[in-house]
């Protein structure tokens, strides 16, 4: 890898109404890999989780336990998580589907998982093959379960901001959506903005409309795509309502199987540079992360589309 050429961007005290940490959810294992064309080793993956750790991420998507038809390049999920390492200190939750996702998942060994559900009718159909209200209906005994064995469960809402199919997604059916979810018992809701429409002023809104409805900042996490170039600007958005979790995919891996014009995920490397420069602590070693994402990038056979990884390995 090059020499850094510019240093690190300069460090200011986190300003007013800034967390001063962050939490990086890192799904480029889960979500940055369920999207290309062919699938990766297992012990690939198994090196990359332990690398990403090694960088000082504390929460790692490790895998997905859906169906190998819908999302093969996942298939491996019990051999990933029986030949995985754990690292003390470090969290490795799972996306669950359904019932018989979650029991997979307990057979596993999973402490943490993340159901996936939408805020419009017509994703509701094409990835969940149910309904906007009726998806509900599915979530709730695997949330149920899921927290009466004691494990931590995330509410993830896609197409919080647009749907390619129904145009610009309304606050208030959100807000509904991502409440229900909250009721179900989810510790945290993820507002995805799956194919990267959002903007700062939409996200502005959106939080505000949770605010509004009682929900607080501590258990919202925001995941953003970049297709518009907006992911950073959204991200920093999030920040000043008081959001201190952020999803995001080392060296930009990611996009959505079921979603076309999703493009990848905000690249975790980006967001270091913009939470160092803010003064934010996040815990994560951007030159080891740097050198995993690039070594990611050689076995996939392309670039990293990570703007600071193409900077710092130029």
């Amino acid at each position: 890898m090059a020499t850094r050429k510019l240093g690190l961007p300069m460090r200011v005290p986190s300003a007013d109404g800034l967390p001063e940490r962050v939490t990086i959810w890192e799904v480029g294992p889960r979500d940055g890999l369920q999207n290309e064309a062919t699938t990766v080793p297992v012990e690939v993956k198994l090196e990359f989780l332990d690398r990403l750790a090694a960088a000082g991420l504390s929460v790692l998507e490790a895998t997905s336990f859906v169906h190998p038809k819908w999302v093969p390049q996942l298939a491996d999920a019990e051999r990933l998580l029986a030949g995985l390492t754990r690292r003390d200190g470090v969290r490795y939750p799972v996306l669950v589907p359904n019932q018989k996702g979650l029991g997979r998942a307990l057979a596993a060994g999973v402490r943490d998982v993340a159901v996936f559900a939408s805020a419009t009718e017509a994703f509701a159909r094409r990835n969940l093959n149910s309904g906007l209200d009726a998806q509900f209906d599915m979530f709730t005994p695997v949330v149920t379960r899921a927290t009466a064995e004691g494990l931590a469960v995330r509410g993830y809402l896609s197409m919080c901001f647009g749907d390619p199919w129904e145009g610009p997604v309304p606050v208030e059916q959100v807000v509904r959506a991502g409440r229900r979810l909250l009721d179900l018992g989810c510790g945290q809701l993820s507002l995805g903005d799956t194919i990267g429409v959002a903007t700062a002023g939409h996200v502005e809104a959106l939080l505000r409309a949770f605010a509004d409805a009682g929900v607080d900042p501590s258990v919202l996490a925001v995941h953003f795509h970049d297709t518009y170039g907006q992911a950073l600007a959204n991200t920093l958005a999030a920040l000043r309502r008081g959001v201190s979790t952020v999803d995001s995919s080392a060296g930009g891996l990611g996009g959505c199987p079921y979603a076309e014009s999703a493009t990848g995920n905000l690249a975790t490397e980006d967001l270091v540079w913009l939470l160092d420069g803010l003064g934010i602590e996040h815990g994560v070693d951007l030159d080891a992360l740097v050198a995993t994402s690039a070594w990611m990038a050689e076995r996939l056979g392309r670039p990293s589309p990570s703007r600071v990884v193409r900077a710092l390995t130029g």
